[in-house]
């Protein structure tokens, strides 16, 4: 109709994720909003809003289908032993005539001394990023508030944490912290080309985590040290072994001190401070009762 502007069309990749699913929710009611989505089944129990559609990086025809028409693309890979997700996504972004791509990475490649798997991987997806021809914008997170939840059915079933490094202290972030500044830079301009580091207002330990949840729960939780080699064995149970070794490589540069300092980007670009653990663990409580 003459006069008036279409709805913008927005990707979420990783729409089930811990940052992707507030993302789908922040989102302006009108938007014309696609959810690209392994398992829709899950995506519709979440009661996520938007289209559904079902894929996986290495599908490329279902990019297509997501990103045909779309203006924005929320960028989530997840896989460092699958580099090629990025530039799939990124190659279908450009064949659907999509303009704007935001980038979740994490914060620790801003570090010179990290140089694992996970570090090379974020930084090569980064530069893929910034070499696609596409409006970009780069969001490195902390390590989310939401990796606490792992701990959820051990707090259920026998009132302990068991983990790697319990003094170690990250000033991480609440995953809708992350998802504001991802909305902000996904519809409004004066993103483009910037890199954003966010994190939560001040490290906390994980035996401060877990003290923050008993109070949460009105219950005691006890924390048990593990060591290396048990949290490597843990991580080997589920995951690759190139992946549970870097899982190990990064917690050990946290115990050095370098996940510690706070940036000041998601006040920035939201116009409010980022939330603390403590209001996260406030809110989520139930998962762990």
């Amino acid at each position: 109709m003459p006069g008036t502007t279409a709805a913008p069309r927005i990707v979420v990749t990783g729409a089930t994720g811990a940052v992707g699913r507030h993302v789908a929710r922040l989102l302006p009611a009108d938007a014309d909003v696609r959810l690209f989505v392994r398992d829709v089944a899950k995506a519709r129990r979440m009661g996520l809003p938007g289209e559904l559609v079902q894929g996986d990086h290495q599908d490329r025809p279902g990019l297509d289908r997501a990103l045909r028409g779309a203006d924005a693309v929320f960028v989530v890979t997840a896989n460092p032993l699958r580099p090629a997700d990025d530039e799939n996504v990124l190659a279908a972004a450009r064949a659907g005539g999509v303009r704007r791509a935001v980038k979740l990475s994490w914060l620790g490649v801003a570090d010179p001394a990290a140089d694992g798997l996970i570090a090379r991987w974020n930084r090569d997806a980064e530069a893929l990023l910034r070499a696609s021809g596409l409006e970009w914008t780069v969001l490195r997170m902390r390590t989310p508030m939401s990796n606490a939840l792992a701990w959820a059915p051990s707090i259920r079933g026998e009132g302990v944490v068991r983990a790697l490094g319990g003094a170690a202290r990250s000033a991480c972030v609440d995953p809708r912290d992350v998802a504001a500044v991802a909305v902000e830079a996904l519809t409004r301009p004066g993103h483009a080309g910037r890199t954003y580091a966010l994190t939560g207002p001040a490290p906390i330990s994980v035996r401060e985590q877990v003290r923050e949840l008993s109070r949460v729960l009105r219950r005691p939780i006890a924390f048990e040290e593990l060591t290396a080699d048990q949290a490597l064995a843990r991580w080997r149970e589920r995951l690759p072994e190139p992946i549970a070794r870097a899982l190990l490589e990064v917690a050990e540069r946290r115990s050095t001190g370098a996940s510690e300092h706070g940036e000041g980007d998601v006040e920035a670009v939201t116009g409010r401070p980022p939330a603390a653990f403590a209001a996260w663990a406030a809110d989520h409580g139930p998962h762990f009762g």
